[in-house]
């Protein structure tokens, strides 16, 4: 069976450490911002902000900037409208991550399932060979066997019930 070869790519060593030093760059430029470590329990106690929410708290925000004497003493309208902007700038940063993110996941996907299914062709290869007592052909099969554990019948039948 021929391999389905889908991508054939390389990342040179530059090209990858540049990207990760401009990675790290953009870590850098947010660390002001990136100040939390939500535990799973945070994540779940916490109100959620979604498109909906998003244009609740606008307009929230819109009217108690115009209506000052509706604002309770104990609500910061400044802090909470720069919580906004930062929510709509770190909506965009996510949005354009995310996206990088799914294609740099799915081209990862391909490339190791083409890899995979080279390997396993190969194995297949050298396992045949090794039956026909290929030279050299017996050492690689032990070697590259060692990958895929399993129960043989003799280890099955001597184990009690």
């Amino acid at each position: 069976m021929p391999q389905n070869n889908k991508i054939s790519g390389t990342l040179s060593a530059a090209d990858k450490q540049a990207i990760l030093q401009q990675l790290a760059a953009i870590r850098q430029q947010l660390s002001p911002v990136l100040l939390f470590n939500l535990t799973p329990d945070d994540r779940v106690s916490m109100a959620k902000m979604g498109d909906k929410s998003l244009a609740f708290v606008q307009k929230a925000l819109d009217y108690a900037q115009k209506n000052s004497s509706l604002v309770p003493t104990y609500l910061d309208v400044s802090e909470a409208s720069k919580d906004l902007s930062l929510v709509n700038d770190l909506r965009e940063i996510a949005h354009e991550l995310n996206t990088l993110c799914q294609a740099v996941e799915d081209t990862l996907t391909m490339a190791g399932a083409e890899a995979y299914e080279a390997s396993l062709i190969f194995h297949a290869s050298v396992k045949g060979a090794s039956r026909n007592n290929v030279a050299g052909s017996q050492a690689i099969y032990e070697d590259l066997v060692k990958r895929f554990p399993r129960v043989g019948r003799k280890q099955a039948a001597t184990t009690p019930a």
